[in-house]
């Protein structure tokens, strides 16, 4: 990719990038100078992402807050539910008196992708683009909107983390806008898109046909747009950079393979994942096999295990409960069936399954997903997943069974596993 669009960015040799070098960079990408009198819209990943927004928003604002006519934040939910004003505050690190005195300027707005209202069209994507930008898997137009509090701002400043992701290949950059703040249509386009290229084929890598098309909308959007790519370890960050959403992702992309591809050299045919706080549902805590996948050997077992975990999905459960999880080749060879159901659902069904065949109305998952959840057994049978009582497993006799074929993850969904190139 061009280095056009590329402002800067700082890189940790020993441990976390630093509030000082961070500081230094804003100040290079954003001079408060340039912000005076500007109304200004922050789009921020919500809890179910780990990075240090709370100092970047922190930072941003003793740099810009002064100045700026507005000084705003959109939580760029994609499509799960809205988080209510305490769990922004606890996403920004601040607490609730302190936004009501240091930062009285500072509205919060949760994107609304099922309120048309809400949206306003940018156009479509005629269908010979997108078939060319999805390798000839489709031909369609494709309609695109996104948030109309955009166009309220004189720019838009994206804060979010890169990690490996299952739809996109690797998230942040313009993924922040498609799907983090856009309407159904595109969102279930490519989600979908991903789900035929399969998990396998996409996670990890960064130009994927996914990519192409988010990439493709974020140049729909004619707002002045700048993005703070962030490459999490623990609660800090090792790399921060700064530029175009694309560019910034770019270099992002870059150092979280580094840091967040685990190489292994053989399978596993027993993971046990366990589900970190911050993935309150299924929908969510599905990243723990997303991430495993690839190191999970045929006929395999991976159970996720999360007591705190009861739902399904509160936006989504309704109609994963009525077609259940299957592998892909269950949805592509009766589309006509399920053609008219939700794409961005059906992806997220045949993500969590894993790979498999269907051949003469019969269908052969490649691996079992167990859940150890607060999930009812008679939920897990009805949607197509294995069930184990979560207080039936100790989590420490999987520990140190790597030479067994037995992995245990203690906070899974952000890492990506894979299997060393023989």
């Amino acid at each position: 990719m061009s280095t056009k669009g590329y402002i800067g960015g700082v890189t940790a040799t020993d441990g976390l990038v630093t509030e000082a070098q961070v500081s230094e960079l804003i100040s290079t990408a954003c001079p408060a100078s340039d912000y005076r009198g500007k109304k200004l819209l922050f789009i921020i990943p919500d809890g179910t992402r780990t990075a240090p927004i709370g100092m970047m928003f922190k930072l941003l604002f003793s740099q810009l807050g002064g100045g700026a006519a507005a000084f705003d934040i959109l939580v760029a939910l994609g499509t799960h539910p809205p988080m209510p004003d305490e769990a922004i505050c606890e996403r920004l690190e601040i607490t609730m008196e302190e936004w009501r005195s240091q930062y009285t300027k500072v509205r919060f707005f949760n994107h609304e992708w099922d309120n048309p209202a809400a949206l306003q069209s940018l156009g479509t994507i005629p269908a010979d683009e997108i078939r060319a930008l999805s390798g000839g898997l489709f031909a369609m137009d494709v309609p695109v909107t996104i948030n109309r509090r955009v166009f309220d701002y004189d720019e838009i400043i994206i804060l979010g983390p890169v990690f490996p992701h299952e739809v996109v290949g690797m998230s942040g950059g313009n993924k922040y806008l498609f799907p983090g703040v856009s309407g159904a249509e595109i969102l279930n386009f490519f989600h979908w898109l991903g789900a035929v290229v399969s998990n396998m084929g996409i996670i990890g890598n960064k130009h994927t046909p996914v990519r192409a098309v988010v990439d493709r909308a974020g140049a729909m959007v004619k707002v002045p747009k700048k993005c703070f790519a962030l490459v999490v370890k623990g609660s800090g960050a090792v790399g921060v950079f700064a530029g175009t959403p694309e560019a910034a992702w770019d270099k992002a992309a870059n150092l979280s393979a580094q840091h967040h591809i685990i190489w292994k050299d053989r399978p596993f045919h027993t993971i046990l994942s366990c589900a970190p706080k911050m993935y309150d549902e299924l929908w969510v805590g599905a990243k723990c096999m997303y991430k495993l996948e690839p190191v999970l050997a045929d006929g395999g077992e991976l159970i996720i295990y999360a007591p705190h975990l009861h739902e399904v999905s509160v936006v989504h459960g309704k109609f994963i409960r009525q077609v259940g999880y299957h592998c892909r080749d269950y949805f592509l060879k009766q589309w006509d069936r399920f053609k008219d159901m939700p794409w961005g659902s059906l992806a997220h069904c045949t993500h969590v399954f894993g790979g498999g065949t269907f051949e003469n109305g019969v269908e052969k998952p490649r691996v079992r997903v167990t859940l150890a959840t607060g999930i009812p057994e008679a939920v897990c049978r009805e949607i197509n997943l294995g069930y184990r009582d979560w207080r039936s497993i100790r989590v420490e006799d999987y520990a140190n069974r790597e030479e067994e074929g037995v992995l245990l993850v203690p906070k899974a969904g952000e890492q990506l596993y894979k299997l060393r190139p023989s």
